[in-house]
């Protein structure tokens, strides 16, 4: 059996909703099936509600104690009052899409009662005072009643003013339909009520529920960058470093160097293997407060060391005294790591790459400066947009930019300390 995706999508969110079931087995069946109930409710209204119009004879006690037989109203009168009745109960079939329609109908109807020779009436004005209530709001059925009552009863007194009825029939023609308005419009309200504050909540839930599936994306996207960041920054540097040892070894002659050079090389393969374990094994094992990233952060002095070995001049200078935070002085070892091996990559003949790490009370500076680029630079790659991703994360400031011709620096401002929220926000990222 085919199923349309807007059913599925609501079955969907009614079983992640887990709505109960509504109480009661006719209950349901009219929620099921609600035109089916409002055909039943027609039909009711309209066998009650068209007998008085059908009355062409009645008796009434004359002054002295016996009885007289009093004229019905005009026949064109009656069918008259019949047509209105029966449209007004057509109406009741749509009631729920046009509950002020079937509420003035209602209202002519019992308007029109009044010229019937006795007082009648019908649920039509309970039917259409509840609807109203329910199916527009519970302000719009107290003002209909009041309105309606109103001009009820000056149609009462214009009647009564010209002779057309008594006193006594204007007053029991106002206070039955009073009476059959306001308990509609009491059970409406409660009823009506009811239905909007439990429409409120399950429109709530399902907001709720769409901002837990976006948070879930947002949160999967941020996943997939950090780890993006992170692969980039470990196998970028470890994969450079490697080819300049391997092409060294290759190209030279001596045996020792050649064999010193593979070892560069394998210690160097073999450290870029621990961390990437350290960071998988914190995306398989930990929870969802465990800081996406190794355990320690870089080392500055690793990053330069092993460019020295694969026979860049690097060079590394730290003034001041460290004492930043754990998350500035991970994203340092990162932002050192890639500055370097950027100089490394576009710049092979380099003479010097001079990073320098300064520390004050309040920031940390990196300065990475080489030169012999050979080919154009930017801040495209993964690399680079990851740094500044992570300067932006510690409400740092990062910088990539030629300073010459052949030359060219990175410098990155970051705080030397935050409040703990920030920090444990930041070591996530």
């Amino acid at each position: 059996m085919l199923t349309s995706p807007r059913r599925s999508s609501s079955l969907r969110e009614e079983d992640e909703l887990r709505l109960p079931r509504p109480p009661g087995v006719i209950r349901r069946f009219w929620a099921r099936h609600p035109v089916a109930g409002d055909v039943v409710i027609a039909l009711v209204c309209l066998l009650l509600s068209a007998a008085p119009a059908t009355i062409f004879t009645s008796s009434r006690t004359t002054s002295d104690g016996g009885f007289a037989v009093v004229d019905a109203p005009p026949l064109a009168m009656a069918i008259t009052i019949t047509v209105l009745v029966m449209l007004a109960c057509a109406l009741l079939i749509r009631r729920r899409r046009w509950p002020l329609a079937s509420f003035v109908a209602a209202y002519v109807v019992a308007h029109a009662y009044l010229l019937l020779l006795e007082p009648a009436g019908g649920p039509l004005l309970l039917v259409a005072s509840y609807t109203l209530a329910v199916h527009r709001s519970t302000r719009a059925a107290w003002i209909g009643l009041a309105a309606g009552m109103g001009s009820l009863t000056l149609f009462s007194l214009l009647l009564h003013w010209t002779g057309i009825i008594t006193v006594q029939i204007a007053l029991n023609g106002i206070l039955g339909q009073l009476t059959l308005a306001l308990i509609g419009t009491l059970i409406g309200a409660n009823v009506g009520g009811r239905k909007r504050y439990i429409e409120a909540v399950i429109d709530r839930s399902r907001q709720l529920l769409t901002e837990r599936d976006q948070h879930a994306q947002i949160a999967a996207a941020a996943e997939r960058a950090r780890i993006a960041r992170e692969m980039h920054d470990i196998v970028s540097h470890s994969l450079t470093v490697i080819v300049a040892l391997s092409e060294g070894a290759a190209a030279t002659e001596d045996r020792g160097q050649g064999r010193a050079a593979a070892a560069a090389a394998a210690e160097t393969a073999r450290g870029a293997l621990t961390e990437m374990r350290a960071m998988l094994g914190v995306l398989r094992d930990g929870g969802a407060d465990v800081p996406l990233a190794p355990a320690d952060p870089v080392d500055p002095r690793d990053t330069v060391t092993a460019a020295q070995r694969a026979g860049f001049p690097a060079t590394l200078t730290i003034k001041g005294k460290p004492g930043a935070s754990a998350a500035t002085r991970y994203a340092i070892g990162r932002i050192v790591q890639e500055g370097v091996t950027n100089a490394m990559r576009h710049a092979p003949r380099a003479s010097t790459i001079a990073v320098s790490i300064e520390h004050t009370d309040t920031a940390v500076t990196v300065l990475v400066d080489n030169d012999g680029v050979t080919g154009p630079t930017g801040i495209r790659g993964f690399g680079l947009r990851g740094l500044h991703e992570r300067a932006s994360h510690l409400n740092g400031e990062l910088r990539s930019e030629s300073v010459g011709e052949g030359r060219w620096s990175l410098h990155a401002t970051l705080p030397a300390d935050q409040p703990a929220a920030e920090q444990r926000e930041n070591e996530e990222s």
